[in-house]
């Protein structure tokens, strides 16, 4: 709980009262004698909480609460007032202040107040942050109606009516997360936790204490008992990502929790059991790297019972459109930009491009398109491809019949494809100017 509270009061001694009084409690007090004073404060560093008289020398607490509504600050205010009365305090909590409370002040009651406060900001942050992570997470993972999408669909549903484990293969940015989250949504587990551990992220010995937990004494600086992920999952969901990355030592353990549902903290020796499902995630070859002794064999045909194969995006280009769509809504919900278009040019790029990083790639392309455009249109001059080579398009069959037109035709389509749509890059390897560029995509209706 952030403990940084903002007096503003034009009293030096009931400033220096209060300032005295909320420093013994541990309080962070920083000091404004009027709304000018205080306006400079809340943005050079905003509180925690402002406690403020009513009646200042620049105005009164109102003014300061219509000021912090109209820059959409949300810092609870509890207001002092030598001056109270039913009216006025009424008035104070629909301008929007936590408290109204009368002088003389009572220390005591005051700092309960100011807790109450606080905690409510916490719980209301969880919410707000409970809420964006459901909506995170609600995203529908089979956007598009390609074969390739519709196959995954079909499996999935299927998937969620067994109690095994599953393996989701995908290229890094394909949403293999997404899917697990909806997996366990659409489960008969969906009530208990889901719980998500990175495979490549951690050490050995971080990844077996956070999975495993680990006893008071086990290794340095194990100074408690502490629950692992397994524990904290019971009877819901483990969603272990990227799990080819997984150190070859742990491997074992993982596979007797897969087999037996049993395991040892760190340093302990009683065995535990647990009741998880497992979701493991990977865009290595599990198979490939089983063969070459770099993963235990028994764990992957242990994991793989059912694999779910997320195709990349360059397998299903026809999705695209709805994908886009779909995006556009999300990054003007979070950019407070309602009504982001893309223009039909710019739509026919985006099916254009090979996209190696995949849903994740073409969400930041947009999003950078977004943020360069003025009018809420997105241009194909405003997308940037991150090309994973500048290979040469590729060779056409001999043009012998062909034009000197239908020649130079061809060349531009080449080279905006290999440039994923990017006019600025085209022209520079045709040598040519830009607007020349613009000249021939209007000439040859591009």
């Amino acid at each position: 709980m952030g403990k940084k509270i903002l007096v503003v009061e034009d009293d030096p001694l009931i400033q220096d009262f209060l300032a005295d009084g909320l420093s013994i409690e541990g309080f962070e007090v920083i000091r404004a004698n009027g709304l000018a004073k205080s306006f400079v404060e809340i943005q050079k560093s905003p509180p925690n909480l402002i406690l403020s008289d009513y009646q200042l020398l620049d105005g009164t607490a109102f003014d300061l609460l219509a000021w912090l509504k109209a820059r959409d600050i949300r810092i609870p205010v509890i207001v002092l007032t030598a001056y109270a009365s039913i009216d006025l305090a009424v008035q104070a909590v629909k301008n929007g202040a936590e408290q109204f409370i009368p002088k003389p002040v009572d220390l005591g009651f005051l700092i309960a107040m100011m807790r109450r406060a606080l905690e409510n900001v916490r719980y209301q942050q969880k919410d707000v942050a409970s809420k964006l992570e459901r909506e995170r997470y609600s995203r529908d993972p089979f956007l598009g109606e390609s074969p390739a999408i519709q196959e995954l669909r079909r499996s999935a549903k299927r998937a969620t009516e067994a109690n095994i484990t599953i393996l989701i293969q995908g290229e890094t940015g394909t949403g293999k997360g997404v899917l697990a989250r909806w997996l366990h949504k659409k489960s008969a587990r969906s009530n208990d936790a889901f719980v998500d551990l990175n495979c490549a992220g951690l050490s050995r010995e971080l990844f077996e204490s956070e999975l495993f937990g680990h006893q008071k004494g086990a290794f340095t600086g194990a100074v408690s008992n502490k629950l692992g992920f397994l524990e904290a999952a019971n009877h819901g969901t483990l969603f272990l990502d990227e799990i080819g990355d997984m150190d070859p030592q742990v491997q074992p353990k993982i596979l007797k929790v897969v087999e037996e549902k049993r395991f040892y903290r760190l340093g302990d020796v009683i065995e535990r059991t647990t009741d998880v499902q497992i979701i493991a995630a990977t865009h290595r070859d599990l198979k490939k790297l089983a063969e070459e002794g770099q993963f235990r064999s028994d764990l992957y045909f242990r994991i793989s019972t059912l694999r779910l194969r997320i195709p990349p995006l360059r397998e299903r280009l026809d999705d695209i459109p709805n994908i886009t769509d779909r995006l556009l809504e999300q990054l003007g919900s979070d950019m407070k930009r309602d009504g982001l278009r893309i223009s039909d040019n710019a739509r026919a790029a985006l099916q254009r491009y090979s996209w190696p990083g995949n849903i994740r790639e073409l969400r930041n392309v947009l999003e950078r398109a977004a943020l360069l455009s003025d009018d809420g249109v997105i241009q194909i001059t405003g997308l940037e491809f991150e090309a994973p080579s500048r290979q040469e398009p590729a060779a056409q069959p001999p043009a012998t019949n062909l034009t000197l037109k239908e020649i130079e035709r061809r060349t531009i389509i080449q080279i905006l494809e290999a440039e994923g749509g990017n006019v600025i890059r085209a022209a520079k390897r045709l040598g040519i100017h830009r607007s020349s560029l613009y000249s021939k995509i209007r000439e040859y209706g591009l």
